[in-house]
């Protein structure tokens, strides 16, 4: 474990999820190893509880290349980065693993937080995640039809639930 990290309890995250996760936006991880790993941005998701844990829940579209590695993976990492890296995460968000090195292009540094899974060294805020559940959106069942034009190709997300098992605060 990389020693700018200090491990804290999910209750002691102080920051605004909101504020996180819909305009600091973070990179959603999944991978490590031999099989590698592949990240993207996000914005949407959430933190709360669900069955008696503490919980993170997550968004990937079938488009993207991470989806593959959400799969095949039992962990993934959402990483909260300070407003310096924006132009990281707006890369990431805009170019696929599949035919880019992510963290070789914006200079990110991935680390393994724990077995089985990637996160950056340069994160201010790291929670490591044991998938639980997922769920694809059935749009059928939007109950606001508004929301479906946020899909003008038709790739509804899937949805993940991770209990949130580890979390790390930059302690610089």
């Amino acid at each position: 474990m990389n020693s700018f990290f200090k491990e804290i309890k999910p209750d002691d995250i102080s920051e605004s999820v909101f504020k996180l996760i819909a305009e600091d936006w973070f990179l959603l991880t999944a991978g490590t190893g031999a099989d590698g790993y592949n990240t993207m941005t996000a914005s949407w998701g959430g933190l709360g509880q669900l069955w008696h844990k503490r919980v993170a829940f997550v968004f990937v579209r079938p488009q993207r290349h991470t989806l593959k590695f959400m799969e095949n993976n039992g962990l993934f990492t959402m990483s909260f980065f300070r407003e310096d890296y924006r132009d990281a995460l707006a890369y990431c968000g805009s170019h696929s693993g599949r035919d880019s090195d992510k963290a070789g292009e914006t200079g990110l540094t991935p680390f393994e937080p724990g077995a089985g899974t990637a996160a950056f060294e340069e994160a201010k805020l790291i929670l490591v995640c044991r998938k639980l559940y997922y769920q694809d959106i059935q749009p059928e069942r939007f109950l606001d039809e508004d929301i479906d034009g946020l899909y003008p190709e038709k790739g509804y997300h899937r949805m993940y639930v991770g209990e949130i098992e580890k979390v790390f605060r930059a302690d610089v």
